[in-house]
C-alpha cells in the first residue's frame, strides 16, 4: 500500500473531484455562478483548507452559494474529510451521494472516505465504505481500491478473502506490482504457503524489462524476496532462503534485514565462516536498527562455533559494552523526548500555513541521537499524533489571531456609534428643513390646477412666459383701441390685433396636449420624490430607535464570541498539552521498546560469556587432572 499512501494527501484532487462534481462529465465545463462559492475554490486550489471550509460553511449559513448548493455541500464533504472527520463526512455523502450526485463521483467519495477510515484503524467503517463503490471509478484509483480492499481484509484476519479479491485483481491486463505482493502475502497468511511463495518468488526473480525499472519496482521486488527468504528461514530451508535473500540490493531499504537473514542462513547450514561476511558487513555500517543490534550477538556466535572461543569472548565483550552504550544514548533520547526537543523541533521544521490531515514530516530535527527516531518516524500511530498536535498548533494560533481581532471590531462599533451621535442631529435638521407637508401641500394644488386645466380645456394657464408676455401686450392693444374713438383708420390696427390673439390662441392650442402630458409626468417625478422623501424620513425615524439596538446586538455578538474564543484558548491549549504528551509517550514506548530489545540481548551475551568462562574452566581442570 506503499503508492496508495503516498497519494493520499492529494486532497486537491478528491477536492477536485467533489467540488466540480459534475463538470468531468458535462459536455462543457459548468460556470460559478456564486461568487463566494468561486472564493471557496480560489482557496481550496490554494491548499487553504481551513479557510475554504470556513468560508463555505459561513456563505451555506447566509445562503450566499444557493445556485451550487449540492456541489458545495459535497465540497463541504470532503474538506470535512480531509480533516479526518470521517463521520461527519458520512453524514454528507449518505444524505446526498445517493440521491444528487453521479456515479463517478460518488465512487470517489467513498473511495477517498474508506481510505480514511482504514487510515484511522475503523475496519468496519471502511469495509462498509468499500462495499459502497461502484465500477466507475478511474482505473488508477480502481487498481488502489482492490489493494485497499484486501488490506482491510487482511487486517480483518479474512486472508482467505483478500486471496479471492487480488486473484482476481491479477488476471487483468497489466496488473500492478502491488496486487501480486499482496495475494502472495494474503496466501501465505490464509494458509496456501506454496501458491504464496509462488507468487513472491514470481515478483522477486522479475526483471526489467518487462517490468518497470523504477525504484518503486525495485524496493517491492527486494521486500519480496526478504519476506520469501525470513518465511524460508522459518521453514528450516536455509539454502533456499539463502537464494533468495542474495537477490535482495546492497544499496537498498531492506538490505540490512536481509544481510541479517543472509548470515543466518548461512549459519543454519553450518558455514559459519561464510555468515561472517554479510554480518561484519551490516556492523561496518554503524546502523542501530534492530537487524544492527542482532548482528552485533550472531557474530561472537559465529566464531565460537568455529571454535574462535577467544575472538568470540572478546566480540561478546564488545557486545555487551557497545549495548551499554546504545542504552545509554536511548536514555538521553527518551530524555529528550519528555523534554519536548522531538516535538518542538518537528512542529520548528515543518510549518503549516493551515491545518491539514495530509501533511507530513519533511524536516527532521536535531536530537542527540538522530538514529532512534527511525522506528518512532514509521509509526503511524506516532504521525497522526503529531498531526493532531500540529493541527491544534494552528487553532491556537487562529484563536489568539481573532482575540486580537476582536479589538478591531470595539473600535470599529465605536467610532460608528459616534458618527450616528454626531449624524442624527444634522439628519433631523434637514429632514424638518425639508417641510414635507408643505410640499405635499402644494403637490395637491399643481395636481388639482392640472385637472382644470385638462377638464375646461384651459391652454392659457399652460402658455410660456414669452407667450404669456404677448397675450398682455394683445390684451393691452386691444384695451387701447376699446377706449378710442370710433375712427375708419384704426380698423387696419383692429384687424391686427385680432389676428395676433387668432394666432396666439392657434399656438397654444397646438401645444397644449404635449404641454399637459410633460406637466403630468413632472408631477409623477414629484410623487416618486416625495415618496422617497417620506421613506427616508420614515428610516430616519426607524434608525433613531433600530440603529442603537443594531449597535447593541452586534456588542452581544463580540462580546459572546470573545467569550467563546476565552474559554477555547485554555482548552486548545490544554488539549495541545495532552497530545503533546500521547505523542511523547508513543514516542519514549518505542525506545522503550527498544531498550527491552537491547537488554535482552544484552543478557543473551553475558549468559555467552559465562558459558564461555565455564568452558574454558572445565577445559582447564581437564588439563589439571591427573593422567591414567
Amino acid at each position: 500500500m506503499a503508492r496508495a499512501w503516498c497519494r493520499l494527501g492529494a486532497v486537491a484532487a478528491l477536492a477536485g473531484a467533489l467540488g466540480a462534481a459534475h463538470a468531468a462529465d458535462a459536455p462543457a465545463p459548468r460556470l460559478v455562478k456564486d461568487p463566494h462559492y468561486g472564493d471557496t475554490l480560489f482557496h481550496l486550489y490554494q491548499d487553504q483548507y481551513f479557510t475554504a471550509i470556513t468560508g463555505l460553511m459561513a456563505s451555506q449559513h447566509f445562503e450566499r452559494v444557493s445556485r451550487h448548493a449540492d456541489e458545495a455541500e459535497l465540497l463541504r464533504g470532503g474538506l470535512l474529510l480531509s480533516y479526518g472527520l470521517h463521520r461527519e463526512a458520512g453524514e454528507v455523502f449518505t444524505r446526498l451521494l445517493a440521491q444528487t450526485a453521479a456515479p463517478p463521483v460518488r465512487d470517489r467519495a467513498w473511495f477517498y472516505l474508506a481510505k480514511i477510515r482504514y487510515q484511522r484503524g475503523l475496519l468496519a467503517e471502511a469495509l462498509d465504505a468499500l462495499g459502497r463503490i461502484g465500477t466507475r471509478l478511474p482505473p488508477d484509483l480502481d487498481e488502489e481500491r482492490v489493494l485497499l480492499y484486501a488490506n482491510a481484509l487482511l487486517a480483518n484476519q479474512d486472508a482467505a478473502g483478500a486471496a479471492r479479491l487480488l486473484n482476481g485483481a491479477t488476471q487483468r491486463p497489466g496488473a500492478g506490482l502491488y496486487a501480486r505482493y499482496n495475494l502472495g502475502v494474503a496466501l501465505v497468511r490464509g494458509g496456501d504457503v506454496a501458491s504464496g511463495r509462488r507468487w513472491l518468488d514470481e515478483l522477486g526473480r522479475a526483471q526489467s524489462p518487462p517490468m518497470p525499472a523504477t525504484e518503486e519496482y525495485r524496493s517491492l521486488r527486494d521486500q519480496a524476496n526478504l519476506a520469501l527468504g525470513f518465511a524460508l528461514l522459518r521453514d528450516d530451508k536455509p539454502a533456499d532462503a539463502a537464494a533468495m535473500l542474495q537477490r535482495v540490493r546492497l544499496d537498498g531499504l531492506q538490505s540490512d534485514k536481509a544481510l541479517l537473514g543472509y548470515g543466518w542462513a548461512l549459519a543454519a547450514a553450518n558455514r559459519h565462516d561464510e555468515a561472517l561476511v554479510p554480518w561484519n558487513e551490516l556492523l561496518r555500517r554503524g546502523t542501530r536498527d534492530a537487524a544492527a543490534l542482532e548482528a552485533h550477538m550472531a557474530v561472537p556466535y559465529s566464531y565460537a562455533q568455529l571454535g574462535a572461543f577467544g575472538q568470540a569472548l572478546a566480540r561478546y565483550n564488545d557486545a555487551i559494552a557497545f549495548y551499554g552504550q546504545e542504552d545509554a544514548a536511548l536514555n538521553e533520547s527518551i530524555s529528550a523526548i519528555r523534554a519536548g526537543k522531538l516535538l518542538d523541533g518537528l512542529l520548528a521544521a515543518n510549518p503549516g500555513v493551515e491545518m491539514g490531515w495530509f501533511a507530513g514530516i519533511r524536516q527532521l530535527p536535531d536530537m542527540p541521537h538522530a538514529g532512534h527516531l527511525t522506528d518512532v518516524l514509521a509509526q503511524h500511530e506516532f504521525q497522526e499524533a503529531f498531526k493532531n498536535l500540529r493541527d491544534l498548533q494552528f487553532l491556537a494560533g487562529n484563536l489568539q489571531d481573532w482575540q486580537d481581532k476582536l479589538a478591531v471590531f470595539d473600535d470599529m462599533l465605536a467610532n460608528r456609534r459616534q458618527a450616528y451621535a454626531e449624524r442624527l442631529p444634522a439628519a433631523r435638521a434637514q429632514a424638518g428643513a425639508a417641510g414635507l407637508d408643505a410640499l405635499q401641500k402644494r403637490r395637491d394644488d399643481i395636481a388639482a390646477e392640472l385637472q382644470r386645466v385638462d377638464q375646461q380645456l384651459d391652454t392659457q394657464a399652460l402658455a410660456t412666459a414669452r407667450q404669456y408676455a404677448l397675450i398682455e401686450r394683445v390684451k393691452r392693444v386691444n384695451e387701447s383701441l376699446a377706449a378710442m374713438t370710433p375712427d375708419a383708420s384704426l380698423d387696419v390696427a383692429r384687424e391686427r390685433a385680432r389676428l395676433a390673439a387668432g394666432l396666439l390662441t392657434w399656438d397654444l392650442a397646438q401645444d397644449h396636449v404635449a404641454r399637459l402630458w410633460t406637466a403630468q409626468k413632472d408631477l409623477r417625478t414629484i410623487d416618486r420624490e416625495l415618496a422617497g422623501a417620506r421613506a427616508h424620513d420614515a428610516a430616519l425615524a426607524r434608525a433613531q430607535t433600530e440603529e442603537p439596538a443594531r449597535f447593541e446586538a452586534f456588542a452581544r455578538r463580540v462580546a459572546d464570541v470573545r467569550g467563546r474564543i476565552a474559554a477555547l484558548i485554555p482548552r486548545v491549549a490544554d488539549l495541545s498539552r495532552q497530545q503533546q504528551q500521547a505523542a511523547q509517550e508513543i514516542a519514549v514506548a518505542e525506545l522503550a521498546r527498544q531498550k527491552e530489545r537491547l537488554a535482552l540481548y544484552n543478557t543473551q551475551a553475558r549468559f555467552a560469556v559465562a558459558q564461555l568462562h565455564d568452558r574454558a574452566s572445565v577445559s582447564k581442570e581437564g588439563d589439571r587432572a591427573p593422567k591414567p
